[in-house]
């Protein structure tokens, strides 16, 4: 009998180590623009392995905008993606029967931004007008415009709004050709840097300093996907998280992991675009209190509110449609 059970012992583990190994699972990840500091954390929780910890084998590309990408998450095309959460409560009320929804905010505080030089005398808000505005129609500052404009009583039939490209927008505020732009501050900024115009001569108002609570950019999903992948979600934003975290502890060593995909862009200036990125969008004074990913439903539900005041709902969604906190892990996961 003893020789009859290590026959079977022998057996039984021939056949476990001949079993293949549950496959991780494959998740599409689109960002909302190109690989530029402010993408640190995705590359280093994909350098450091963590999201291979959680069973996912992710792949992350580059996306159209803030905007124009929700519609991939839609689709299914990608079934995770980094989007502006404002742009998504439009398309949840244009597009009731697809219920994509936030489930990480990265953006507590949106780097919306209307980013002028020195030259124009623009200083606040009012001086837009009597000004060319440029602004990609794609943009997600600019699907802020209205409110903004609303907020601090602006007269905008007297600023005239010129739809251009991106990658023209901050060389026509370099010319002259427009007065001052919409767009993200850590991603003008440093362009407008890039192209020879110097730091004191750049004027950055943030939209958020001037009256809007909105919420930025957050990790939205596919339901569909979501509802067959409850633990890659989940594992997707601890993953997320943990890059984070270590982004924020040492910008210097994270930018590597961007620059590895990015050969033709300047380390110091991504770094520096990381660091502009971090300190005044992801790891605010809130976030410091209440950790990474989650927010403030009450203040969703006011966004929602100042959303309103420039744009007419047909079927106004409520902030539980718009963010769940149910993948998060426990708030001490989430701290620094």
């Amino acid at each position: 009998m003893p020789r009859l059970r290590a026959i079977v012992a022998v057996a039984a583990l021939t056949v476990s180590l001949m079993a293949p190994a549950a496959a991780d699972t494959d998740v599409k990840f689109a960002l909302d623009w190109k690989f530029e500091g402010p993408a640190a954390p995705y590359f280093v929780a994909l350098d450091k392995g963590y999201y291979k910890a959680e069973g996912l084998n992710v792949t992350i590309d580059t996306g159209p905008g803030s905007v124009a990408g929700i519609a991939r998450v839609a689709a299914g095309t990608y079934p995770l993606g980094f989007f502006d959460v404002n742009s998504l409560v439009k398309f949840r009320d244009q597009n009731p029967d697809k219920a994509v929804k936030a489930v990480m905010m990265v953006y507590e505080k949106p780097p919306f931004s209307i980013v002028t030089v020195s030259r124009t005398g623009i200083a606040k808000p009012k001086d837009l007008e009597g000004k060319v505005l440029g602004a990609p129609a794609a943009d997600g500052a600019f699907a802020q415009w209205k409110a903004f404009v609303k907020e601090n009583g602006i007269d905008e039939s007297k600023v005239k709004i010129e739809n251009v490209g991106f990658p023209v927008r901050e060389p026509m505020l370099a010319s002259g050709q427009v007065d001052a732009i919409t767009g993200f501050s850590f991603s003008s900024y440093f362009n407008l840097k890039q192209k020879g115009v110097e730091p004191k001569d750049i004027k950055v108002m943030l939209m958020s300093d001037y009256g809007l609570v909105l919420y930025g950019n957050a990790i939205m999903v596919n339901p569909d996907w979501a509802k067959a992948n409850p633990k890659a979600v989940a594992g997707f934003v601890k993953a997320t998280i943990k890059g984070l975290i270590d982004t924020a502890k040492n910008p210097e060593e994270a930018i590597k992991s961007v620059m590895k995909r990015n050969e033709t862009g300047d380390e110091a200036i991504e770094l520096d675009r990381l660091k502009m990125a971090l300190r005044d969008n992801m790891i605010t004074d809130w976030v410091k209190a209440n950790g990474i990913g989650d927010v403030d439903m009450d203040r969703l539900a006011k966004s929602i509110d100042q959303i309103a005041l420039t744009y007419e709902f047909k079927a106004r969604p409520k902030a539980e449609d718009i963010f769940t906190s149910e993948y998060l892990p426990p708030a001490a996961e989430r701290k620094l």
